[in-house]
């Protein structure tokens, strides 16, 4: 029987293969968006390359199958934080589940009294930008293209804090 609420911990390392598979999944819902593991180094450490990068990342489980992710480190811009690699499986979208990934990352810079959060999105992933925007994230007009197997672009999301 299914749980009723995902269950959200700390990554260890040993979670990168199985957020590796929950991110392929993602992206094979989109045209030309490649998995491409290589391009994800951070995934053989996932828990010490977060923990390097000045913050740390979570995972949601449904019984025992990572459904969700998300992480955080320093922005290259002093004063804030970047979220990265937020990833939630179709069946678990519009749960709240996101939201309560995106609250993790939200509650460190608030600890942390950083000045904003950023994120990079890639253009077609129209739905998350949605979302990003209605937890009043702004898309800038910066972009920034990757070089990889996908040719991915990005488009820049920022939240100012109080």
């Amino acid at each position: 029987m299914a749980s009723t609420e995902p269950t959200i911990r700390a990554t260890n390392d040993s979670d990168g293969a199985a957020v590796g598979g929950l991110i392929a999944a993602i992206f094979a819902e989109y045209e030309g968006v490649l998995f491409v593991r290589e391009e994800l180094p951070e995934l053989a450490q996932l828990a010490t390359s977060f923990t390097e990068a000045g913050g740390a990342s979570f995972v949601a489980e449904r019984d025992g199958v990572i459904v969700g992710c998300v992480g955080y480190g320093n922005s290259k811009e002093a004063g804030g934080l970047e979220l990265k690699k937020l990833y939630v499986r179709a069946s678990e979208r519009k749960s709240g589940l996101g939201a309560r990934l995106v609250e993790l990352v939200e509650a460190a810079a608030s600890r942390r009294g950083v000045g904003f959060i950023e994120l990079w999105s890639d253009t077609k992933f129209t739905t998350a930008h949605a979302f990003y925007e209605k937890r009043g994230y702004l898309r800038s007009a910066h972009t920034r293209r990757l070089h990889d197997a996908s040719d991915t672009v990005e488009y820049h999301f920022k939240k100012s804090r109080p």
